[in-house]
């Protein structure tokens, strides 16, 4: 069966800072590209780099708004860990494992781009958790 390809399309100012950051610092492919826009193969999925014009400002928290990818091996979560802090990218919450001896246990960090956009890395103890719904277990992330 195949599977379906994720798209997202998110603003930035600049695109050379866009390659380097998501082409040199994650590890994305480039694809097509010109000076408004930036095509990148992130773990199969299609980024969009929009460049906009308008002022782009940073989120108080990590909340609502971020975008990233669950991990179903532990060690493939681990080498882009080591990979952002190899290359010095902005971690806007270090590595951490959350809900901790529950169904719901999982590791994650954020990442924050130059232009404030925000990403989340997982991976999930038990696979269930990524879309289980647990009657009795209602946390989603940091909120109370």
């Amino acid at each position: 069966m195949n599977k379906p390809i994720f798209h997202l399309a998110f603003p930035v100012s600049d695109i050379q800072q866009t390659k380097a950051y998501y082409v040199d610092g994650l590890g994305c492919i480039p694809g097509r590209e010109n000076p408004h826009a930036l095509i990148l193969n992130l773990y199969g999925h299609q980024l969009v780099a929009h460049t906009t014009k308008e002022p782009l400002t940073r989120q108080r928290t990590i909340y609502p708004r971020h975008f990233g990818l669950i991990f179903t091996k532990e060690g493939d979560w681990e080498s882009l860990l080591e990979t952002a802090q190899k290359h010095q990218l902005l971690f806007r919450e270090e590595a951490k494992d959350r809900f901790v001896g529950s169904p719901l246990e999982h590791r994650t960090f954020f990442l924050e781009d130059p232009f404030y956009n925000l990403l989340e890395f997982k991976y999930y103890r038990y696979p269930e958790a990524i879309f289980g719904s647990y009657e009795e277990y209602t946390q989603i992330g940091d909120r109370a």
